[in-house]
């Protein structure tokens, strides 16, 4: 049953990237083409900068708006959707209570909140033309280490908002935990360096709307890999009642 689980979510989570897709083409690929326009406008007059007119684009804006978008975005939804499924079988045989459905949307938004949300608050996206490319490589450690904070976060509040529930109640134990996660959240990302390389005279409105495009591309994908994956795994489920049964 698992493997069918872990099948199904690839392919919900493969679905789920193809509308994620459509999304980044209609909202964040307008705002990439104006940061790109402005980082060429600065880097026009500076001499500096002249020789990488001459360098041959290795990969055209066409292709890289296109197919590798494309690309990109359908393996991390299939990967996630398996990551998701492998997730889902685990805490369906310890929390029978809910159904499937609530289940998979119950983890997709702890997914979103957690890989996306949280470290995204800390370390926005930024479009082309934003960052120092000397602290690339500081800037991408600095994401990874906070999603790694973040999911570590989220699974000591769990645990602890588990055993308050075997105590006292459902509702206290919810509470608690979820005070206890924002709370250490904030620890961490009061910790963690800033990061703040926004070139003067970037358009405020263009880099709003990029990271408005980023967070809702990554809600179209995680919600509609809930939605999706609770449908297809109900019928699983009730497949394999009928079959033991019988």
């Amino acid at each position: 049953m698992v493997g069918r689980l872990l099948a199904r979510g690839m392919l919900a989570g493969c679905a789920a990237a193809a509308l994620a897709f459509l999304f980044a083409r209609i909202f964040g690929e307008p705002q990439v083409a104006l940061a790109i326009a402005f980082e060429a406008a600065r880097h026009a007059g500076d001499a500096s900068h002249a020789h990488h007119a001459a360098e041959p684009e290795l990969v055209s804006r066409t292709v890289q708006a296109g197919y590798g978008l494309l690309t990109a975005v359908v393996l991390y939804g299939t990967a996630f959707g398996g990551i998701f499924a492998l997730a889902f079988s685990y805490a369906y045989g310890r929390l029978n209570t809910w159904s499937p459905r609530a289940l998979a949307l119950l983890l997709a938004g702890a997914g979103f909140l957690t890989f996306v949300l949280v470290p995204d608050l800390k370390y926005p996206p930024n479009p082309p033309a934003v960052g120092v490319p000397a602290t690339l490589a500081f800037r991408t450690m600095t994401y990874f280490v906070m999603i790694g904070l973040s999911v570590s976060v989220a699974a000591i509040a769990t645990l602890i908002g588990q055993k308050i529930t075997q105590l006292r109640n459902t509702w206290t134990g919810t509470l608690c935990g979820a005070g206890i996660f924002i709370v250490l959240i904030a620890l961490v990302q009061f910790g963690l360096p800033d990061v703040n390389e926004v070139p003067e005279g970037f358009p405020a409105l263009v880099l709003w709307r990029f990271r408005e495009a980023s967070i809702g591309m990554q809600l179209v994908l995680w919600s509609t890999m809930g939605l999706l994956f609770g449908v297809l795994a109900t019928r699983v489920l009730t497949e394999q009642s009928s079959s033991a049964r019988q």
